[in-house]
């Protein structure tokens, strides 16, 4: 799948200078990169998670944010704080957090535990809305939550699980949730009745409610159905055709989600190595199911499920010229590959840096669009006229697209190559070019 030349040279065209190619050895290592991967758990009230990611490798939580004590009443200006005050705890950490809003956890299930009235959803919607906004950066994405048992949108005391309801709290987090941030919902009979055709390339990431919306499947492989995902609201079973839509759309969106019980020889590794692919998974909580998370440790598909959660990017071949002239066009050609199950999911930025100088250069590029697969990256960059003679490292940076993370290199793509990454900088190393004076 190429992609689109960044930009053309202006001006007189000037002869290239003969392309070098370089080529990349792989790296099997298992490291941490940000919004894939398992996740653990988390409750609001933590005050130091700097832990997690050296102790796991991992750089997803989930963050379960009870509103019991709100069920009948608006959220306190001292919640709202605290929520606030974790999201910081959260960035300090270098950490992005999956994050659902729930009031009760089914403690009297099958029986409906209490949750809050469909008035109430709306109004903590709303109030929850700024702080959401404000630290989005640490948000990867929202699980829909809210709505009865665990937040998975069944067994509402409130009736908050009827179609009407559904509707209504789902207007509701499309309107006031941050509007570059995914939604994913726990049933494909909501989704697939709301958008009967599945998302296309042409749609993916136009800021439509579709494109927003994204999957999590908390009882993956616990049964044939999956404990209930795939049945219709009129009763029948819709296995094969809901995984072909969620196949189609899940190359743009996110896919999460949990086991539930073990259900070998389905919850075992061929089916779900398959199923993570064909899905395309990009997050999987890894403290349940217990069992069979450690069933796939002894069959030995732990390892590689744990490597190709969400993208593994890798770097097959530069090619750049040696030397280049300042304010002359610079040719680049670059030939990457992702490994993983999906591609990236948030937008961010990819630019070239001349080290030294530390020159960048943005490449017009979306990486979302980096699908499992090879692909080649195409550019012409014009250097600037006032870089100083000298030889410089040439790096690819995707940095976090927000302002308050862009220089953190926790929170910059790394790819799956040895001999590449620069971590105090967050930049994947491709080689050198010598700057030569006018």
């Amino acid at each position: 799948m190429p992609f689109t030349p960044l930009a053309a040279p202006t001006g007189t065209p000037t002869p290239y200078q003969p392309l070098v190619s370089r080529s990349f050895r792989p790296s099997f290592e298992e490291f941490p990169n940000p919004e894939r991967g398992f996740y653990g758990g988390v409750a609001l009230g933590e005050t130091d998670l700097t832990w997690y990611t050296p102790a796991t490798g991992q750089t997803l939580l989930r963050l379960y944010a009870r509103l019991d004590d709100y069920r009948t009443r608006d959220l306190t200006p001292e919640f709202l704080a605290s929520l606030e005050d974790f999201f910081c705890v959260t960035r300090r950490a270098g950490l992005k957090l999956i994050v659902r809003f729930n009031y009760n956890n089914g403690e009297t299930y099958p029986a409906p535990a209490p949750d809050a009235s469909p008035e109430q959803v709306v109004r903590h919607i709303q109030q929850l809305a700024p702080v959401l906004e404000t630290n989005k950066d640490v948000i990867a994405w929202f699980e829909a939550g809210f709505i009865g048992a665990w937040g998975e949108w069944h067994t509402s005391a409130s009736r908050l699980d009827s179609l009407e309801n559904k509707d209504l709290v789902r207007d509701a987090l499309y309107r006031h949730f941050p509007p570059d941030r995914f939604i994913v919902f726990r049933y494909p009979g909501d989704f697939i009745r709301w958008y009967p055709q599945p998302l296309t390339a042409a749609q993916a990431f136009d800021g439509s409610n579709q494109a927003r919306t994204g999957h999590h499947n908390d009882c993956f492989l616990a049964s044939e159905d999956d404990w209930g995902t795939y049945y219709d609201y009129d009763g029948t079973l819709q296995i094969e055709a809901w995984k072909t839509y969620i196949a189609q759309m899940t190359r743009f969106v996110p896919m999460s989600g949990e086991t539930c019980n073990p259900n070998p020889p389905r919850s075992d590794c061929p089916t779900a190595l398959a199923e993570l692919q064909r899905l395309h998974w990009s997050a999987l909580n890894e403290g349940y199911h217990p069992q069979v998370i450690q069933s796939w440790k002894e069959q030995g598909c732990y390892d590689e499920i744990r490597q190709r959660l969400g993208y593994r990017l890798s770097l097959l071949e530069a090619s750049f010229p040696a030397k280049a002239r300042p304010g002359e066009p610079l040719p680049l050609k670059i030939r990457l590959q992702n490994t993983g199950f999906a591609a990236p999911m948030l937008a961010r930025p990819v630019s070239l840096v001349f080290i030294g100088q530390d020159t960048i250069l943005p490449l017009e590029t979306d990486l979302r669009r980096w699908e499992p697969g090879e692909h080649l990256l195409e550019a012409v960059v014009t250097l600037p006229p006032d870089l100083l003679p000298g030889e410089y490292p040439l790096a690819l940076w995707l940095p976090d697209p927000s302002d308050s993370l862009r220089d953190d290199p926790r929170y910059a793509i790394r790819f799956a190559n040895e001999g590449v990454w620069d971590a105090e900088r967050g930049w994947n190393v491709l080689g050198t070019v010598t700057v030569q004076s006018d």
